[in-house]
């Protein structure tokens, strides 16, 4: 993925992270049980995080274009889709196979940031 797809992609996902949090918090609240509320609440923050996490990442490819931060970019990406995706479905549904999901989003956002940091630390030294 090119780093303006990057970039544009977590802009996006930051606005859908926006609006999950304004739909739990106003349209949901009074169908689901405070757990279920506070699961969401913790996919959107990790979903907005890492989408401004995106949003850096396909910046910073303008500047030093590296195979590695296309690929953290990549593994952020999917690790939302993981991590905060389960946690959505297991909040709103009773599918809990999700729950070995979850933990390979936490697995995918830690790889991604692992190549940013690797790519960042081999830029500079």
């Amino acid at each position: 993925m090119k780093g303006n797809q990057l970039a544009a992609l977590g802009c996006v996902l930051a606005g859908v992270a926006v609006a999950l949090g304004a739909f739990a918090a106003h349209g949901l609240k009074s169908h689901v049980t405070p757990y279920a509320l506070s699961i969401i609440e913790k996919g959107v923050q990790y979903q907005f995080w890492h989408s401004l996490a995106l949003i850096a990442i396909g910046l910073w490819l303008y500047v030093s274009p590296q195979r590695l931060l296309k690929l953290a970019g990549g593994f952020i990406a999917f690790g939302i889709l993981c991590f905060s995706g389960s946690l959505y479905g297991l909040a709103l549904t009773d599918w809990r196979w999700l729950w070995p999901v979850t933990p390979i989003g936490g697995l995918s956002f830690l790889l991604g940031w692992g190549m940013a940091a690797w790519s960042l630390w081999r830029r500079v030294s």
